[in-house]
Order: C-alpha cells, then sequence, then structure tokens
C-alpha cells in the first residue's frame, strides 16, 4: 500500500520537476547555478527553472536555504506532511556539557512545514525568557531553531553558555566568541569556556498572537 502512494505521489511531478529533482539530488555536494540547470535540463528561460524549483517546494520536495541561494536541501523522506510536530523545551540549566535536547521536551508543537526553511526532522523549538533579545524575541515567545552545533558569525543561536541555556547573537572574533544581546540595554559578553551552540534560530512566533 505504501509503495502505491508513493507511487501516485510521484506521478503528481512534471518531468521536468522529476528531472531537476534528480539533478539537484546529484549535485548536492557541488551546486549548479540557475543558469547550469537550465543548460543541463535542456529548457528555454532560467524562470521555467525557477518555477519547477518553486513547485518542487510547494509539494514538499525540498527546503531553500535563505541564506544561499544555491543551498537546497533534498527531503529524504519528500514529500513533507503539511504540518510538523515540533519539540518544545525551556530555557534551563544544562549541567556539564548537557544540553536542553537531552532533557524531555514540555510539549510538542504542530508548525506548518511552509514556515521552515530546512527539513522538520532537523528543528526544535524553546520557549523564551527574559527581555534581553527584544525588540526581535520578547518573553513568552516561540522560537524555531534548526539542530547545528556551529553557526556562521552574526548569526542568531540557542545556545549554552555557563551551564544554561540562552538565545544570542554570535559575533566570531579571531578565536572568540563574543554573545550579544538585541537589547541595547545589555552589554555584550565573551562566551565562557563550556560555549556551544545547540541550534540557529530560523523563525519566531510571538506570544501576542
Amino acid at each position: 500500500m505504501l509503495d502505491l502512494v508513493i507511487m501516485a505521489v510521484m506521478k503528481e511531478l512534471h518531468p521536468v520537476q522529476q528531472k531537476l529533482l534528480d539533478l539537484l539530488s546529484g549535485n548536492h555536494d557541488d551546486p549548479l547555478t540557475i543558469r547550469e540547470m537550465q543548460d543541463e535540463l535542456g529548457v528555454s528561460s532560467t524562470s521555467v527553472i525557477a518555477h519547477h524549483i518553486d513547485q518542487l517546494e510547494k509539494k514538499g520536495y525540498l527546503k531553500r536555504n535563505p541564506y544561499n541561494a544555491r543551498d537546497f536541501h533534498i527531503l529524504k523522506d519528500a514529500p513533507e506532511k503539511q504540518v510538523a510536530f515540533l519539540n518544545l523545551y525551556g530555557l534551563a540549566f544544562c549541567g556539564p556539557r548537557g544540553t536542553i535536547l537531552d532533557d524531555i521536551p514540555l510539549e510538542r508543537i504542530p508548525v506548518s512545514t511552509r514556515l521552515l526553511t530546512f527539513p522538520s526532522s532537523e528543528g526544535f523549538m524553546v520557549k523564551a525568557k527574559g527581555d534581553s533579545m527584544v525588540p526581535k524575541i520578547s518573553e513568552g515567545d516561540l522560537v524555531i531553531a534548526k539542530r547545528t552545533d556551529d553557526i556562521d558569525s552574526g548569526r542568531t543561536a540557542v545556545c549554552v553558555n555557563n551551564g544554561e541555556a540562552i538565545i544570542k547573537k554570535v559575533q566570531k572574533e579571531n578565536e572568540r566568541n563574543i554573545l550579544i544581546s538585541l537589547n541595547p540595554a545589555i552589554s555584550p559578553f565573551l562566551a565562557a569556556d563550556d560555549f556551544r551552540v545547540i541550534g540557529e534560530v530560523r523563525g519566531v512566533i510571538s506570544n501576542k498572537l
């Protein structure tokens, strides 16, 4: 029965979309430009490629990285379900080398996968506390994060510092990590020896909604 369902879903793909999906999968480590995709598939214009990429994303076959137009995440279990349940954790003391992800989640929150720019299997949520990240993140907001142990300088992370799970913008300078609050009343500070990234912040659901 499952095989029949998969075959039925695959029939929804336009022939160009199936070829494009195969092309993206085969060049994951060396991403092609839109122009290169056009040449490989022999279509009339780059706008045709852009259209079919949009369709593949809408149908749940891939996710695009908003920070890199050439970075596509092909979903192994595609098409992805329209709603995913993400584990929700509280920001709390983690203990030596621990993370909040080691604990039992407070809840599992349903989220539309259209709101995520990465595979839902890599996602989790935390409930924000304090006012250090206002105006972007307020007390009680639900913060969507992608699991990772490293982020680019200038990105906002869910991280552990001095045994506490916090949300901070991470500025990398030489071998140091400087943790920055968005609230101008709170000064930046140097990360502690136990500092580590748990995830990159990718979205915020306001508690005022």
